[in-house]
């Protein structure tokens, strides 16, 4: 594993690339940035010529897998021959994904990343940038000035004109935008990543805890034994993205130490944002948890990802025959919901029914399922205790405990074994800015699943805060296997959508019509209403950042 010589070290790129660069400097670079195209959805991709199909020059035909731009001779070369091209041609040894826009070793066979290749792409995305688009995201950027200058969407700009507009856009922006809003730098397909960082950097208690600096890297166990650490690593971010500099940050290091704990996930792919966020939180917990733990005997974790976003599920088995019970608790870090596709409509093309997702859902209707009971097939029956046998069952969740932090997990991908198929459901959900979870609770299930008899064993007053109002949601847009995720902020009563470098103002009706994935909520009682914000919550040291400041709103 390596090891780094600084906590703010971005991952040392391979030795190929380094002899590139020191033989040819950024002139391959800048010589393919006119073949660079941006999609919609923000995903840049080389288009070299509109009508012809590209191909391998050793194929001599279209390659069903992935293509690469050498950045020497600007030969094509697919996925089987790139290794034969770097042989048979000295010192052509990177080139480039033509199709997500990537650097790519021939030697090594892997991605590599390169900041200076990151702004030539950043920078061609601002000059291909459509006008409408662009002077929309200017003119929102300098409205609140005095002096107003149209920006010319046309104008070649050099990689140092582009790094001033970028510059002079953000000193615009600082005086209007809340602290700790900052773009991320796309390493390659990492949009997944940059959402998810975005909802939990804005996470109020998560965030209060690497503000106070509980985490300390100067005193991590961890970095003692020069091991990767998360937690450091997230305090790094933290401080980058709420020191005030506005340019875009590249969270490369962070990305490299996910991938050593999550190695089975390690490639410039992209990768699932919920399962991204469990990663990291199962991370976190696994470096902090040991620690944090070694002195508590209730056993409850009191690592920050658990503290924070940790809640309990309770599940009902109850026998259809003689009534008995059986009641087991599971801890969790989100819920994950089912939207009901019992509505979808058939179409039929080229002989094959297809389902049409042309309904929609809310949010409430999603809990509403998660907490139904459910009849559990004939292969699913359980021994009954009482019976002594197994029985025909009614299976019923309700949730036991709130987190502070909770996260709504929406299960829009759809895997069928039997049709072997997967889709994507691009149902419309409606979703609320405030959320009253007391419905969904244990002691208010099981109240209505006995007409309403007051139990003595369960307690009717929740341990914390059932009011929760949202401060973060992630989208999904695209296809199944060619999608962009998106996040949008809620601070100070007003919402910013966060692609990954780019950040903008937004209607909350643009949010409301978005294809959400996750929808992050925080406890009411951590709202300050006199800020419209969270920050009354405490970052100094001195204080606990997970009570409020007495007296506050």
């Amino acid at each position: 594993m390596a090891t780094r010589n600084s906590v703010s070290a971005n991952p040392k790129p391979c030795e190929h690339l380094a002899d590139y660069k020191l033989r040819h400097g950024l002139g391959g670079y800048k010589s393919i940035q006119k073949w660079l195209k941006a999609s919609p959805y923000g995903k840049t991709s080389i288009k070299m010529c509109e009508t012809k199909m590209p191909t391998c020059r050793f194929c001599s035909g279209f390659h069903q897998g992935r293509l690469f731009l050498c950045l020497i001779c600007s030969s094509m070369s697919c996925s089987d021959h790139t290794l034969l091209h770097t042989q048979s041609e000295n010192g052509h040894d990177i080139a480039v994904d033509i199709e997500r826009s990537e650097l790519y070793c021939c030697l090594c066979s892997d991605q590599v990343y390169d900041p200076d290749f990151d702004k030539v792409v950043v920078s061609k995305n601002i000059m291909d940038m459509p006008s409408k688009t662009h002077d929309s995201v200017v003119d929102d950027l300098m409205r609140r000035s005095s002096k107003r200058r149209r920006l010319n969407p046309v104008v070649d700009l050099d990689l140092k004109r582009s790094k001033l507009l970028v510059s002079m856009m953000d000193r615009r922006a600082k005086s209007c935008y809340p602290l700790g809003l900052r773009g991320l730098n796309n390493l390659g397909s990492t949009c997944f990543m940059n959402s998810v960082l975005q909802a939990l950097l804005h996470a109020p208690p998560f965030r209060n805890y690497f503000l106070s600096e509980r985490h300390d890297p100067e005193t991590c166990k961890k970095r003692s034994s020069d091991q990767l650490c998360l937690a450091c690593d997230f305090g790094v971010i933290f401080s980058a993205v709420y020191s005030g500099d506005r340019t875009p940050y590249s969270p490369a290091q962070f990305l490299y130490s996910w991938w050593q704990h999550s190695a089975n996930l390690a490639s410039y792919e992209q990768q699932d944002a919920h399962e991204f966020f469990i990663s990291v939180l199962d991370g976190i917990h696994e470096r902090e948890g040991k620690e944090r733990n070694s002195n508590k005997d209730n056993g409850g974790c009191q690592c920050i990802a658990h503290r924070v976003f940790s809640g309990m599920l309770r599940s009902d088995v109850t026998c259809t025959t003689c009534g008995f019970t059986s009641t087991t608790y599971d801890p969790c870090v989100d819920i994950s919901l089912n939207m009901d596709t019992t509505n979808f409509s058939s179409v039929n093309v080229a002989n094959k029914s297809v389902r049409e997702d042309t309904g929609r859902s809310t949010l409430l209707a999603c809990l509403d399922l998660f907490t139904r009971p459910e009849r559990l097939g004939s292969d699913q029956k359980l021994y009954c205790q009482n019976c002594q046998e197994k029985r025909d069952s009614l299976k019923q969740m309700s949730i036991k405990r709130l987190p502070l932090v909770l996260s709504l997990h929406i299960k829009r991908f759809e895997h069928s074994s039997l049709r072997r198929s997967s889709r994507k459901i691009d149902w419309y959900l409606q979703f609320p800015f405030s959320l009253d979870m007391t419905p969904y609770l244990s002691p208010s299930i099981v109240r209505n699943r006995f007409g309403n008899r007051v139990f003595g064993f369960e307690s009717d007053k929740p341990d914390i805060s059932s009011e929760f109002e949202i401060f973060a949601v992630v989208t999904h847009s695209g296809m199944l296997d060619s999608g962009h995720y998106v996040t949008y902020l809620r601070l100070q009563n007003q919402w910013y959508k966060c692609d990954d470098a780019w950040i903008t103002e937004v209607d909350e009706r643009i949010v409301r019509a978005a294809q959400c994935y996750m929808i992050f909520y925080v406890q009411k009682m951590l709202y300050c209403k006199a800020n419209e914000d969270w920050s009354c919550m405490p970052i100094s040291t001195r204080r606990d950042p997970f009570v409020p400041i007495a007296g506050c709103c």
